[in-house]
């Protein structure tokens, strides 16, 4: 028989307690099996939320996982990029004297494709934690669930925006090769960039809002689908019979029941496009600003609701 000591400092001399007397068994041994304290530096809660958010970040486009796990972001992020694809191929090709979709616009008309994206991506952050209980796991170390929260968010807006912006990019930089003005085209290509900062926060915050009710990956797709998309076709189809009785007005105010149409009044009223909404009833400055509000309202108020949903999870 034998009696471990995991305390023993390395090194030690093994002792033995096999004389007469000495209160054991003949044949006890106390050996060292080597264990030693931890004495390095403890990162905290700063790390802990880095890498957190690198493991989120990654996972949204299925590195680190199987091969198969990356199949579905980037076929999508490959078919977002495409028509950035052709536009500079037109660019280059035929000489225009303008591009045929501004930069602000172009996140709206993938809106859609986005949407499909951003439903694989949420669920897969939060949803499969609640599914295999692992949220128990993340607060037994010393970040809190305001940094779980946080670092999620960040992760989901940082790959939205990855994902709206190369295809801007790649649009930008096919622009300056067709000798398009550099100066203009610079300054839409910012405009385009802000709409994309925006059009990632507002989504990230309601998709993973959603996601983080069902532990189930499907519910969780669904449900953000139904969300981003349902809303969008239901105020554009209301807008358009309203402005054929005269009511513009109520046309233009209908544009905040939906994350399409509001993002899409912003960008018409403060970012150099045009509103995708019925002739006459397009966003003025005034209007985009309180647009503006709503949509960072909103945010503020999913990251507040994800927050008290979070004190209770895992408890």
């Amino acid at each position: 028989m034998s009696a471990e000591n995991p305390g023993t400092p390395s090194g030690a001399p093994t002792a033995t307690a096999d004389a007469p007397g000495a209160g054991g068994r003949g044949d006890a041994r106390i050996h060292d099996i080597g264990y030693r304290g931890y004495s390095g530096e403890r990162l905290g809660r700063s790390a802990g939320r880095r890498a957190l958010f690198e493991h989120s970040l990654r996972g949204a486009y299925g590195l680190g996982r199987s091969a198969r796990s990356k199949i579905m972001p980037f076929l999508l992020f490959a078919i977002a990029c495409f028509p950035a694809v052709i536009i500079v191929a037109i660019a280059l090709t035929v000489g225009l004297d303008d591009l045929p979709l501004r930069y602000s616009q172009y996140p709206l008309y993938m809106a859609q494709l986005i949407a499909l994206y951003i439903a694989l991506a949420a669920p897969q952050m939060v949803s499969l934690d609640l599914r295999h209980h692992t949220t128990p796991l993340y607060f037994s170390r010393p970040i809190e669930r305001i940094d779980y929260v946080f670092a999620k968010l960040g992760a989901l807006t940082a790959a939205l925006f990855v994902f709206t912006a190369i295809p801007l990019t790649i649009t930008w930089i096919g622009a300056l090769l067709g000798k398009l003005d550099f100066t203009d085209q610079s300054r839409m290509y910012g405009q385009g960039l802000v709409l994309a900062a925006i059009f990632a926060v507002l989504h990230a915050c309601i998709a993973l809002l959603i996601a983080s009710f069902t532990p189930r990956r499907g519910f969780g797709v669904a449900a953000v689908i139904a969300v981003l998309t349902i809303p969008y076709f239901a105020v554009v189809s209301v807008q358009w019979v309203l402005h054929d009785q005269g009511g513009t007005t109520a046309v233009t105010w209908l544009g905040l029941l939906s994350p399409g149409t509001l993002l899409d009044g912003i960008q018409g009223a403060l970012l150099g496009g045009r509103a995708d909404y019925p002739s006459g009833t397009e966003p003025g400055t005034g209007v985009g600003l309180v647009f503006l509000l709503v949509a960072l309202g909103v945010s503020a108020l999913c990251v507040l609701l994800l927050s008290r949903r979070y004190r209770k999870v895992g408890i």
